[in-house]
């Protein structure tokens, strides 16, 4: 039963757990990797999914999760400059725009709830599932988030 829901869900929702690792991982490959990382536990643990209804928030915290290791294992890998690499004239485009690369320079635990929360539009409780904090912790969390965006853009705002 548990794996019937769970091949399901994972078969409507490639694109959203896909973008949802892209998001974190900003490289195609990295987010692919993820995905299919995600749905390969999922399988081999389904039998830990207690509500087939909270499918959702169960496979989501596995993938955050998952993107949270190969950040932490990317740290440990040692990059060349540039000049080093021969990209075949291919170069990896900026954020688009101030908000973009101000979240992306917010604290880990703060970017993941303000992701989860307006680019993949989860409720609040959603996100606690998640991540598996209090939904107290989740608000205060976003609240801070807001706040420093709000400071720093209006910073940028005010030296252009």
């Amino acid at each position: 039963m548990q794996e019937q829901v769970l091949t399901q869900f994972l078969l409507e929702n490639q694109a959203y757990l896909y973008r949802m690792a892209y998001s974190y991982l900003k490289n195609q490959e990295d987010a692919m990797d993820a995905v299919q990382s995600t749905a390969c536990r999922a399988l081999e643990r389904c039998r830990t999914l207690r509500d087939p209804s909270a499918v959702r928030p169960w496979v989501t915290r596995i993938l955050l999760n998952i993107c949270k290791n190969a950040l932490r294992l990317r740290k440990k890998l040692l990059y060349l400059p540039d000049e080093q690499l021969d990209l075949g004239g291919y170069t990896m485009p900026e954020p688009e725009d101030s908000l973009t690369r101000q979240i992306e320079a917010l604290p880990f635990d703060q970017r993941v709830v303000v992701q989860l929360r307006f680019y993949n539009e989860l409720s609040l409780q959603e996100i606690s599932d998640v991540i598996g904090c209090n939904l107290s912790t989740v608000k205060t969390r976003l609240y801070t988030a807001l706040k420093r965006l709000k400071v720093n853009l209006e910073g940028a705002e005010a030296n252009e």
